[in-house]
């Protein structure tokens, strides 16, 4: 009873006029970022960070949140009309929307994918609401040891699985666990690693990295590396789905939120492994012969349902860890994170007593934020699909300007400047080299943290590290950590034993 009245109190704050319309405006802004193919919402969050200095901390976290989940939804359009992912996890309805497009079926993909975006974003929610402030209230009875083996396992977890290769991971966490040590000692007070610089004292601000790592460096990439390309539109039909559209979408709409929704809960890194465990799942279940056939030829309507679901199911569940644990598992929510520290809030157990109207009015802003992206993407996708017409040049040209005068406003610093594009230039050399930038973001927020952990962890064991290992949480996070690291390499080394035999 009391998350309910928790809840409405939310309603409350989330249903004020002007929350009502940075909600709006941030839905809107994510279904455009999502159609645009190339720029994800982690760009555009980073890219609107600035405004966190002038606007109020509830009404802006909503506004990320809305553009979050917004691009979600928009992400789908481009993956079935151009075959072009607005974002990573639009790849696998690329796979059978596209086709469906080019069988004269856009509508009804289009429609699927919005409809069952909204199924599995409400059911999503409903679980955040139920089982976030349990797993808060369970979080809150840790201490240091525990805290400190938690941002080990956000480290290794974030850095092992959302790059092509642990070491690849591992050395973005180092670059970011470097650039967080900069500045003064958190109990000496010593400046380190400023090379005197007296900029530099008070840190580097995450709003610059996540800026120049996201908006700049993408922009960057997109002039120096990527050629010109032509797209080639399929024709957009009605957006309806027939009564046997919507007898083969239900069951894979619940399918595909029963596979997304334990994959946002823990830290598995994005949203691209539920997506295809879900277009797996619907094409082995396929039992009518005609559905089967659809599949890779025609498109099955199927292949689009399950995977959107999935992928809805898994941003809105990915709320979970970062709101009760502090633990990002995706490039966009370590730039949310980021958002949150820059008000000076730290997301974990106490998030839910220190600043309970805001969780609140966020997870009510989820409820209201499906609806309007319903409305938005359904009568409306005719306008999306005109952004399309954008050219690349101007695009990027504005997210260089909106950048620049975005970190240029907080502090009017002209070295800032200078660092957001020397930070730019190494977000585009991590990108030739394919190092993850969210480990960067998550290295540079949970350093500091995880460094004034370890030092109190230490100091209840009295110099000694026995200490992460006498208690039972603790030395149970140090097996998952292990076995983060080791498991793959196991798995891995099975598998090509069995192929060699």
């Amino acid at each position: 009873m009391d998350i309910l009245n928790q809840l409405m109190l939310g309603f409350a704050t989330a249903a004020t006029p002007v929350n009502l319309l940075w909600c709006f405006v941030g839905c809107a802004l994510g279904t455009a970022v999502g159609v645009l193919p190339g720029i994800g919402p982690a760009v555009a969050v980073a890219m609107l960070l600035p405004i966190t200095v002038k606007v109020e901390a509830t009404a802006s976290m909503i506004f990320f949140a809305g553009i979050y989940y917004g691009a979600m939804y928009g992400g789908s359009t481009t993956s079935i009309l151009l075959n072009t992912p607005g974002e990573t996890a639009s790849m696998v309805t690329a796979m059978e929307g596209n086709k469906m497009a080019k069988s004269g079926r856009a509508g009804a993909a289009l429609a699927t994918a919005a409809i069952g975006s909204f199924v599995a974003g409400s059911i999503a929610t409903v679980l955040v609401t139920l089982f976030a402030p349990v797993v808060a209230d369970l979080a809150v009875k840790l201490g240091p040891p525990e805290y400190f083996m938690l941002m080990l396992l956000a480290f290794t977890t974030v850095s092992a699985v959302l790059g092509k290769s642990t070491l690849r991971g591992l050395t973005a966490l180092f670059i970011g666990l470097a650039a967080g040590l900069v500045g003064l000692d958190q109990i000496s007070a010593q400046a380190r690693y400023t090379g005197g610089v007296p900029e530099l004292l008070d840190g580097i601000e995450i709003v610059l990295v996540a800026v120049g790592l996201f908006a700049v460096a993408e922009a960057l990439h997109a002039v120096l590396y990527e050629g010109k390309v032509v797209d080639s539109q399929n024709k957009l039909s009605k957006v309806h789905m027939t009564a046997r559209d919507w007898r083969r979408s239900w069951p894979a709409w619940l399918r595909g939120t029963a596979i997304g929704v334990p994959f946002g809960c823990v830290p598995a890194g994005g949203t691209e492994i539920p997506t295809f465990l879900s277009y797996a799942t619907e094409k082995k279940l396929a039992k009518d012969a005609s559905a089967k056939s659809e599949f890779g030829t025609a498109g099955a309507i199927e292949g689009v349902a399950g995977p959107e679901a999935a992928n809805n199911a898994t941003v809105t569940a990915a709320m979970i860890p970062l709101l009760t644990l502090g633990i990002p598992t995706s490039n966009t929510t370590a730039v949310l994170l980021g958002a949150f520290q820059n008000y000076g809030i730290q997301p974990g157990p106490q998030l839910f007593t220190t600043s309970s109207s805001l969780v609140w009015a966020l997870i009510a802003s989820l409820y209201i934020g499906n609806v309007m992206l319903l409305v938005l993407n359904l009568p409306m996708v005719g306008l999306w699909v005109k952004l399309l017409k954008i050219p690349k040049p101007y695009l990027y040209a504005g997210i260089l300007i909106f950048a620049t005068v975005g970190v240029y406003g907080m502090r009017q610093s002209a070295f800032d400047l200078f660092l957001l594009y020397a930070i730019g230039v190494l977000g585009v050399v991590m990108r030739r080299f394919d190092l993850p930038t969210a480990p960067v973001i998550v290295g540079m927020i949970l350093g500091p943290l995880a460094e004034a952990q370890l030092r109190n962890a230490m100091s209840i064991g009295e110099g000694s590290a026995i200490v992460f290992v006498q208690r039972p949480v603790s030395l149970l996070l140090i097996v998952v950590v292990v076995a983060v690291l080791v498991l793959p390499r196991l798995a891995k080394a099975w598998t090509g034993r069995q192929h060699a035999r």
